[in-house]
């Protein structure tokens, strides 16, 4: 009886002392951008027809690729399946499949200027990217930021391989970047303001090593003497690293520099919005900055740029190509009170996000 007893205690010692199970690595920066890309995708199941089409690639990258895309009926049924989101789950399948067939297929993006990968579709060194694409979503297939179907894990080795994390780069950006207008913007009384922000838009130089472009510093004077005249608690600088392509230079960062010294702007008044890359986008960024200041949507924002920009802001081809590229508007322009000003009316429809620009969602 004794025996038996220190052999159970024995055999509980040796259970307590053994180590636990290793619970998988987690990427903070892999489920930040799985959560800003893909937040309804994690979790979803991989059908017994997907799998097979995986398994029968036997591991050939180029393959594997293709077996992810999402066919038509695959995708309304995964919609079907979260009924209260399904709108959005095909918004986000369809922004997966974008990233698989541009960053490994070689689709041809939407600007192909500025976005894309960076080794011409055909080379060895496109086929080596996605190579390396797909061992890095083999070996973080249990992150749990990329539970769920395969697909969700390519696409976004896809976006690692080739340095494409635009979409979170700055994260968590209010905290790091806007804390200072944040905290004041509580105090506010909007209505004290004709507009709830003066927004000055980045445009950028035509070399790699021009900080800030002329027309960039046009814009800027032009937000720094609206500013002066109390028209708005806040200028917006909105604009990302974008012209030319691989340029180092964050165009509303270099705004920002500018505004404080050498206007003496103070910087809580200077809200950073760094991820536009287009002109629609700045817009629609813009607002969600204001979204997260507490700003009332409903009250009107000043625009200043360049003529030619601004002549871009207040055409019809302008409204017609937010349809196209965001598939609705991100505000109203109202009126243009000079040539180097546009009011917009922002609009709630721009604080959703969408990954079929999955570098500017």
């Amino acid at each position: 009886m004794v025996n038996a007893r220190a052999g159970a205690v024995g055999a509980l010692l040796l259970l307590l002392a053994a180590p636990a199970p290793a619970a998988p690595a987690r990427d903070v920066h892999l489920a930040t951008l799985a959560a800003r890309l893909f937040p309804h995708l994690r979790g979803l199941p991989t059908s017994p027809a997907r799998q097979r089409r995986r398994d029968a690639c036997a591991g050939r990258a180029a393959c594997l690729v293709e077996a992810a895309v999402w066919r038509d009926d695959e995708r309304e049924s995964m919609a079907r399946r979260a009924p209260d989101d399904a709108e959005a789950v095909r918004r986000e399948i369809d922004g997966l499949n974008e990233v698989l067939r541009v960053y490994g297929v070689g689709k041809l993006p939407r600007y192909p200027l500025v976005d894309g990968s960076d080794e011409p579709f055909g080379s060895p060194a496109f086929a080596a990217k996605v190579a390396d694409a797909a061992m890095l979503a083999d070996v973080q297939r249990d992150d749990p930021a990329v539970a769920g179907d395969y697909s969700l894990s390519l696409a976004l080795a896809l976006l690692d391989a080739n340095d494409k994390d635009a979409a979170v780069a700055f994260e968590p950006l209010d905290a790091r970047f806007n804390a200072a207008a944040l905290a004041k913007a509580r105090g506010v009384d909007w209505s004290r303001f004709r507009y709830a922000a003066i927004v000055a838009l980045g445009v950028g130089p035509d070399d790699l090593v021009t900080p800030l472009s002329a027309r960039g510093k046009v814009n800027v004077r032009l937000a720094a003497e609206r500013f002066a005249q109390g028209l708005a608690p806040f200028i917006i600088v909105s604009g990302s690293a974008v012209h030319p392509r691989d340029t180092r230079h964050v165009e509303a960062f270099e705004m920002q520099r500018a505004l404080i010294d050498r206007f003496g702007v103070p910087a809580a008044a200077i809200v950073v919005e760094p991820y536009a890359r287009h002109t629609t986008t700045n817009l629609r960024n813009a607002t969600r900055r204001l979204h997260a200041l507490g700003a009332p949507l409903s009250q009107d924002v000043l625009v200043v740029s360049n003529v030619g920009h601004i002549d871009a802001i207040v055409s019809p081809a302008f409204a017609a190509r937010n349809q196209a590229e965001l598939g609705y508007q991100p505000g109203t322009i109202t009126r243009r009170p000079s040539p180097n000003e546009a009011v917009f009316r922002p609009l709630a429809a721009s604080l959703r996000y969408d990954p079929i620009d999955p570098l500017d969602p």
